[in-house]
């Protein structure tokens, strides 16, 4: 399993931006694809996750902000962020892993390089 994040930009606070993540190799019949995030100075936390099924999960700092959702694109999932603030800067993930529940950082098997996503005041 393979995952390639895009979309990383710098955008002024207020802004919007999309980040997609392209998934390819085998997977089981039941995954769920995660994005995280880890900010200058902090651990990696989670902010959006999809299951096979569209069940999505967030926590309230991106929660209405933020939409997980599969791609336009075949095999690739979508964040749209909207209303960034710059505490939303820093490296974006996607990771996948196996079944239908949406796990933490300990729990993903697969995890991309990263895309770095810079929101200026």
């Amino acid at each position: 399993v393979q995952l390639v994040e895009s979309g990383g930009d710098l955008v002024q606070a207020g802004g919007s931006l999309k980040l997609s993540c392209a998934a390819s190799g085998v997977f089981h019949e039941n995954y769920v694809i995660g994005w995280f995030r880890r900010a200058p100075g902090k651990e990696r936390e989670g902010i959006a996750c999809i299951t096979t099924d569209g069940r999505t999960f967030y926590p309230d700092s991106v929660k209405g902000r933020f939409t997980v959702s599969p791609g336009s694109v075949k095999n690739t999932v979508d964040l749209q962020m909207t209303n960034l603030k710059p505490e939303d800067t820093g490296m974006y993930f996607c990771a996948a892993a196996w079944g239908d529940i949406c796990v933490g950082v300990g729990g993903m098997h697969y995890w991309g390089k990263g895309t770095q996503v810079t929101v200026s005041s």
